[in-house]
């Protein structure tokens, strides 16, 4: 249950428990939260575990260009842990930074590695049967992981033949393309999720989690078909807000593994991994002469030079420039 939030006290005396309970009444997705508190941590650490009240901008300069220099840290890195220490003294603590003047990593940002179509389809096939259909999603629908496994029934549109991906990267909702050639395997795993939620409603297993007291709303809704995963968990769990046993979403760490060992029985020599997938998708739209901004709306991508680092995989793979032997 990697996505539920951890519970804090309700009125919390813990400094990090106090920072988690800000970022949760702005309204961040967990994500961000996990990933903000994380880096807060590695700074108080890092100054010898000295109250960051006491700290000021100086601090933060010293800690920016210590993950520069001494870590090798990415451009991106250093700009994730720039975003959470300025959340945390310009909106937690309400105590302003002053102009950062601090060493900017010059470690290039990579360029996504990208499976061709073979590859991609190759890797499917590898699959366990299980999984099959949750990388056909993030190949043929750009989904990232996290985005399949949290998939509800209610989410796959097959009329209008969309998905919507609810709570993506940055708290955003989007619709993505629904392929075709999946639909029919789809259709069959509503088929498995109803067998599922019969047997486990005639067991008493609790209703599915509903978010944001969705639940106290609709108290019927967790038990009905179109509020359950697409892709539940084989085992149930007892869930640490309620204590109430139930069965979530299958636990993205399984599929990872499962990819890992599809990519190694392919003999395929690349770093790759799930969101290869996903990076596979948008360079097949681009190659495929589509616009730029569409593609962004796809991906859920907020800005759009985010996207515009596919255009860098096109000119890798070469097909702008023929070289001289060919």
């Amino acid at each position: 249950m990697d996505d539920i939030k951890i519970p804090i006290p309700h009125k919390p005396s813990k400094f990090l428990d106090q920072l988690r309970e800000h970022i949760r009444t702005d309204g961040k997705a967990y994500a961000t939260e996990i990933t903000y508190v994380s880096w807060v941590k590695q700074y108080i650490f890092y100054h010898d575990k000295k109250h960051p009240k006491k700290m000021e901008s100086k601090h933060v300069e010293e800690y920016l260009t210590y993950l520069n220099v001494q870590c090798g840290a990415s451009v991106n890195t250093q700009k994730t842990a720039l975003n959470a220490l300025v959340y945390l003294y310009n909106h937690f603590l309400n105590q302003p930074l002053q102009k950062l003047n601090f060493r900017y990593s010059r470690k290039p940002t990579r360029i996504p590695t990208v499976f061709t179509h073979d590859e991609a389809t190759d890797v499917i096939n590898c699959l366990h049967k299980d999984f099959q259909l949750m990388g056909k999603l993030m190949y043929g629908s750009g989904l990232r992981i996290s985005e399949v496994v949290r998939l509800r029934i209610k989410d796959i549109d097959f009329n209008m033949r969309y998905i919507i991906v609810r709570d993506g990267k940055g708290a955003k909702d989007r619709t993505t393309l629904l392929p075709k050639s999946i639909i029919e395997n789809l259709k069959n795993q509503v088929i498995v999720v109803e067998k599922l939620l019969a047997l486990d409603t005639a067991k008493g297993i609790g209703p599915v989690y509903l978010p944001n007291m969705l639940g106290k709303k609709y108290p019927k809704a967790g038990r009905s078909i179109d509020w359950q995963y697409l892709f539940p968990s084989h085992n149930t769990s007892v869930d640490p807000r309620s204590d109430i046993k139930r069965r979530h979403h299958i636990y993205k760490g399984t599929i990872q593994r499962q990819v890992k060992i599809a990519i190694n029985a392919t003999k395929i020599r690349k770093h790759a991994s799930c969101h290869t997938f996903r990076h596979s998708f948008a360079t097949r739209l681009l190659q495929n002469k589509y616009d730029l901004r569409q593609i962004q709306t796809l991906m859920g991508h907020s800005d759009i030079r985010t996207t515009e680092i596919y255009l860098h995989v096109i000119e890798e793979l070469g097909d702008h420039v023929v070289s001289p032997i060919d």
